[in-house]
């Protein structure tokens, strides 16, 4: 299950929570907050799993454009080497080994670039996804703390959640 959905989940249950009659306070089932967050924590190496598995992708798109290069530099080598015995030719050559170097240049560049922007991109939604997730916990456990408190200052009326749930 997406860590979002189980943000949400997590935020309907304290937000339906059942609440304690004469007191601000709400019944909320530990159980099932329990289940929720083991189901994050689950959940979220998956996710770090993904971006780690991109960053590898990427590093491997990028030995394979400098691979590319490095062999289409060394067949322009070769060819410029072939034609050499003419002056005209070897001109013609490494003009063509210098535009095939550009050309693997540049292609190199794009594939790199675009694996830097796509790695950026899916981090960047799993920095946010986090963001989301630690700003739900926070919020609920503010709350809790705060239902908690409210319990406390409420003197003899909750004592317990048993005694809760008689009211």
């Amino acid at each position: 299950m997406d860590v979002l959905a189980l943000i949400d989940k997590l935020d309907d249950l304290v937000h339906n929570a059942r609440a304690v009659p004469l007191t601000d306070q709400v019944r909320i089932d530990r159980e099932g907050v329990y289940e929720i967050l083991d189901q994050m924590r689950s959940t979220l190496p998956e996710e770090i799993k993904q971006a780690r598995w991109i960053v590898k992708e990427r590093q491997e798109m990028l030995a394979e454009a400098k691979r590319e290069a490095d062999r289409i530099v060394d067949e322009a080598k070769e060819k410029a080497e072939r034609q050499a015995s003419q002056q005209e030719v070897v001109k013609l050559a490494d003009k063509q080994a210098a535009g095939l170097l550009d050309e693997a240049r540049q292609r190199e560049r794009e594939v790199r670039l675009g694996a830097e922007d796509y790695a950026d991109e899916v981090l960047g939604t799993l920095e946010v996804n986090l963001e989301k997730f630690t700003a739900a916990v926070r919020r609920g456990r503010e709350r809790l703390q705060g239902k908690s408190e409210d319990r406390a200052s409420d003197g003899p009326f909750v004592t317990d959640d048993s005694d809760a749930s008689d009211y």
